[in-house]
């Protein structure tokens, strides 16, 4: 009896399952796609049904002979590639392929490289589910006639190198939305007013927030039926009026409340949390993940997948899993921090409920005990996985509540205190953002009604309404999900794709858009507004996953996409004129040729270069106006590799000056070091460049009126 021939995709995942399998199985690797469409030309016959012309893609025709040569002495093929439409696909073309040495093709689905999945799975193969091909043909085809066809259009009207797509054109639009919205955002003041009480002495003082007034409530400007107060005149005004009264309290409100654990992880809160907690890029945070899955040399224990298989949208977690976890969380910390019965969570609409949650395979494999054999961000990311995971099954989190109402004359104040009763979860586990109920608040000393108070001091302080925030990386992975836009697959590389084609770049972890992201955003709303439309592409995604379920047929759903998109493509190509930056000169001779400077647009935004381009090459960044405190010389604003903004000296590599933070034209008052902007949740302040100075500018706010 022979062999039997396992394909995967990558020879990390083939290592494993070789380790993993008896000898009975030979495993060889695919390298991931071995056909697709050609690059040369559309590779879709549009007349023909939108039919495909697929060919070896270039490199890979050693591999496909390699694995013919395999196939042709296998007994059977098992296609173990991925559990996801990609994976599907792969599988298909490679079946293609082998199919005239070797008919005996099945597939086989895990969806964690362990001794145990791949046995469940090698009981039960199945034929290739082409209805899952065909979404992936599909989204191939849409994303082809799209790119092929609108990507040439910008290159003769705008700026060549530049590309269009179905999501990452609608990432940048809300990208470019949100600039727009914070540009035209006007601020408004308004004030609050604090009060500091004690009932006997300091040691047992808090603080209070006024409420209102003889019924009239205070608030801000973006809450209704308040009154708000707009400046600082009548804010001190209040203060005066409030010191003169006597207070007692009116009443106290005990409570309790409780706070339940997160789901475990998809793959867009994994990259939402990687990068909140890690400051990991969606992209980084999958390839990490991704070694994870595909297995980890655990010495003595051999080499296993440590996490289940990590796209995935769906919140479920397997039955044996939820056993494994909740004996770990009994005799780990004990009975009270166990639910009655397992928890459930509901998954988004759409999602794909075959797959799991990414959780450990191995609940027993805790971080620590792996830890030796993981590099540093490995660790971090499956660290973060597996806590995630055990608290999803524990017990919520229980805190004590207390309200407290302050009266004095017409003013009522109210202060509120909460403290952790049993933590639960949150004894192993806390989420990136946090609410604040237990940090912040703290607790309130002991009083009862009736009981007189002292006012301390009165602290009024002033406020503005914020715009929005820029997107980071995790808000946009979050908010294109909740659109219904892209799937686990597409949210690491759009988000790689938008930054390396210069449409956004990363200033303080937040993602800005470039006036050519504006420009290209603008042209597509005007000319493709149903390409950019967010409803118009979650619909698109929903079609997608019913030709994946068997209830649309691809080329109809290809040919409703195409038939609209042709004739506005035509059209454009006739109203859009060629759009030029204008090169304005700024005052300077170039130092290598005398010839003037000018201030051009690149993919990155401005910069300075010689007007006698391409003979003269001469180039620098665009100055920020500061001074170098090394030498003298002009800061300029520059770009790492990985698109992130930082500040340097224009006399690089001669002066080595350097600051993530923007500096400014302003001193520290302790040692005169230079001021640079930090960027905080509560938005931007001034620090000293100077670690170990540790000054620090707050934003504005009045100061404290003490009480009589």
């Amino acid at each position: 009896m022979g062999k039997s021939l396992v394909v995967v995709e990558s020879p990390t995942k083939a290592r494993t399952l070789r380790k993993l399998l008896s000898r009975s199985y030979d495993v060889t690797a695919s390298m991931g796609h071995v056909r697709d469409l050609p690059k040369s030309q559309l590779g879709v016959d549009v007349k023909q049904d939108f039919t495909p012309k697929y060919i070896v893609i270039k490199g890979k025709g050693p591999v496909l002979k390699s694995l013919r040569e395999a196939a042709k002495k296998a007994e059977t093929i098992y296609m173990a590639t991925d559990p996801d439409r990609e994976g599907e696909a792969i599988s298909w073309h490679l079946q293609e392929a082998l199919r005239p040495v070797n008919k005996q093709i099945r597939r086989i689905e895990f969806h964690e490289v362990t001794k145990d999945a791949l046995k469940r799975a090698l009981a039960h193969p199945r034929d290739i589910d082409l209805n899952l091909v065909n979404a992936q043909q599909a989204r191939r085809i849409l994303d082809r006639l799209f790119g092929y066809k609108l990507s040439p259009l910008l290159w003769r009207k705008v700026r060549g190198g530049l590309s269009a797509g179905r999501v990452q054109s609608v990432a940048v639009r809300l990208v470019v939305d949100r600039e727009r919205e914070i540009t035209a955002f006007t601020p408004v003041e308004y004030w609050t007013i604090e009060g500091r009480f004690t009932p006997d002495g300091p040691d047992t003082a808090f603080t209070a927030r006024l409420v209102s007034r003889d019924g009239t409530r205070f608030g801000t400007p973006l809450e209704e039926n308040v009154h708000v107060i707009p400046n600082e005149a009548e804010a001190q005004a209040l203060a005066e009026e409030i010191r003169r009264q006597g207070y007692r309290v009116l009443e106290v409100r005990p409570g309790e409340r409780q706070r339940h654990p997160a789901p475990p992880f998809t793959t867009s809160t994994l990259q939402q949390e990687a990068n909140r907690k890690l400051g990991f890029t969606a992209s980084r945070t999958m390839r990490l993940a991704q070694q994870l899955y595909e297995g980890i040399d655990l010495g003595k224990e051999g080499t296993v997948g440590l996490i289940t298989y990590m796209r995935t949208d769906s919140v479920r977690v397997s039955p044996a899993a939820q056993q494994e976890v909740r004996e770990y969380i009994r005799k780990t910390f004990g009975e009270a921090y166990l639910p009655e019965s397992p928890r459930h969570y509901r998954s988004r609409r759409n999602a794909q409920e075959a797959h799991e949650a990414i959780r450990p395979t191995a609940v027993a494999r805790t971080p620590e005990q792996v830890k030796s054999h993981l590099r540093w961000d490995q660790f971090r990311v499956y660290e973060l996985i597996w806590k995630r995971f055990v608290a999803s099954q524990m017990a919520s989190a229980a805190f004590d509540t207390l309200t407290v109402d302050v009266s004095g004359g017409p003013f009522l104040f109210r202060a509120s205190g909460a403290r952790v009763r049993f933590p639960g979860f949150l004894a192993l586990y806390r989420e990136a953002v946090e609410n604040g109920e237990e940090n912040g608040e703290g607790w309130l000393p002991g009083l009862a009604a009736d009981q007189t108070v002292r006012l301390l001091a009165v602290d009024p302080g002033q406020h503005f309404t914020q715009p929005p925030p820029r997107y980071t990386e995790a808000s946009l992975v979050r908010a294109l999900e909740e659109l219904g836009i892209g799937r686990p697959s597409t949210y690491a590389p759009t988000l790689e794709t938008v930054k390396t084609r210069g449409y956004v770049h990363v200033q303080d972890r937040r993602l800005v858009p470039t006036d050519l992201g504006m420009l290209v955003t603008d042209l597509l709303v005007e000319h493709f507004p149903d390409i950019v439309d967010l409803n118009f592409t979650a619909q698109m995604e929903e079609e997608l996953d019913e030709i994946e379920e068997g209830r649309r047929d691809w080329v109809k759903v290809v040919r409703e996409f195409y038939t609209p998109f042709e004739k506005d493509l035509k059209q454009a190509e006739k109203q859009i004129v060629e759009v030029e930056f204008p090169e304005v000169e700024i005052g300077e001779p170039c130092p290598e040729c005398g010839r003037p400077l000018v201030r051009k647009h690149g993919r990155f935004g401005e910069f300075i270069a010689c007007s006698g381009f391409p003979e003269c090459r001469y180039t620098r960044p665009v100055g920020i106006g500061v001074t170098c405190p090394l030498d003298g010389g002009e800061i300029v604003q520059r770009r790492s590799k990985r698109g992130r903004i930082f500040y340097g000296c224009g006399n690089y590599p001669a002066c080595k000056f350097v600051s993530w933070d923007r500096p400014t034209d302003k001193r520290c008052p302790r040692d005169g070091g230079m001021l640079v902007e930090k960027r905080g949740r509560r938005g931007t302040h001034l620090k000293c460049i100077n670690k170990e100075c540790g000054y620090s500018e707050a934003p504005r706010v009045a100061q404290p009126v003490p009480a009589s």
